[in-house]
């Protein structure tokens, strides 16, 4: 095993560079992701070691970038789109939708879309309106769409290998908020396959899940709650389409409760399909009903508000002790 310890940030640099080096059809293509190595330096010195031919800034136009990148996807090559952010990737939406989900089908499995879309995602940094969105429940909702989202290095430096050799459409959803966190990466093998869900801590009273950077967040809030008595298993989804419900059907049945938490609004969210669909998988094991924990259904608040939002401990925690007093 060879490990190492990186940036989440650093290890998707790390996985991107090792996509580029294993197969001369795989290229970048992105605002400001070239020469400045995109806004938060995920692409950084990959055109200065590529050339500008395999790491190409675009211009300032989503809808374009993904159109030109279908078009490259059926002459062979395998396209890497970094959406700048969460909120400006709906200029583009139209293609993503109605042309990269659907040519696949369109003609019968002759044309495969092997497009990786990047999308760094969600809250905590401090920024404006369209920069602190979670679009995810769009393409999850979309078929012909597979939708992934790492919590932590090693994921995210084999997840993004993963995405870009699958022969499908990859929405690649980016927490932006845990770039900077470190963990241990191995270099050599996999953990668990890309749409694979997985038990990060075990536990036994109750099953918390959520995906991204909401993962750490549960960590934190199971800590807290082992320390006033109650056992959390967490379980980080990985996958939100299509979704390996195994694992936490498994760890329901096992602890009776769930709690569901994520920085999207929770109306129409991956949280309401995954509760649902634990509520008819799994409904003789629970001892109280499955509940979530979501940012508000209100547009993204100034960054000063952004603490009351979104989902914290405290707000996690205060749904354990609810599913508990059942």
């Amino acid at each position: 095993m060879s490990l190492e310890t990186l940036p989440f940030a650093k290890a998707l640099n790390a996985g991107l560079r090792k996509a580029m080096e294993d197969d001369p059809r795989v290229l970048m293509m992105g605002e400001d992701i070239g020469k400045l190595g995109g806004v938060f330096r995920i692409t950084e010195h990959l055109q200065r070691d590529f050339g500008e031919k395999r790491v190409l800034d675009t211009p300032l136009a989503e809808s374009g970038i993904v159109g030109t990148a279908i078009g490259l996807a059926m002459a062979g090559f395998r396209p890497v789109i970094e959406i700048q952010f969460d909120g400006f990737v709906f200029p583009a939406f139209d293609q993503i939708t109605t042309q990269l989900a659907k040519l696949t089908n369109r003609h019968e499995g002759a044309v495969t879309m092997p497009i990786v879309i990047r999308i760094p995602y969600g809250g905590h940094i401090g920024a404006v309106e369209h920069h602190q969105e979670s679009p995810e429940a769009y393409f999850a909702h979309t078929p012909g769409l597979r939708v992934v989202s790492p919590s932590t290095p090693n994921d995210a430096y084999w997840m993004i290998q993963e995405a870009i050799a699958s022969n499908d459409p990859v929405i690649f959803m980016e927490p932006k908020s845990r770039y900077w966190q470190k963990g241990e990466v191995d270099l050599e093998q996999s953990a668990v396959p890309l749409h694979s869900s997985r038990v990060v801590r075990t536990g036994t009273d109750i099953t918390l899940v959520g995906h991204g950077a909401m993962v750490t967040t549960l960590l934190q809030a199971a800590a807290i709650a082992e320390g006033e008595g109650t056992s959390c298993e967490v379980v980080d989804v990985r996958s939100l389409s299509p979704v390996d419900y195994g694992p936490i059907l498994d760890s329901v049945r096992k602890t009776g409760r769930m709690v569901y938490a994520q920085e999207a609004s929770g109306h129409a969210s991956v949280g309401s399909e995954i509760a649902a669909t634990v509520m008819e998988r799994a409904f003789y094991a629970l001892e109280a009903p499955v509940l979530r924990v979501s940012a508000y259904d209100s547009p993204f608040p100034p960054a000063k508000l952004e603490g009351t939002f979104l989902p914290d401990a405290d707000r996690i925690l205060e749904a354990v002790d609810r599913s508990m007093a059942y």
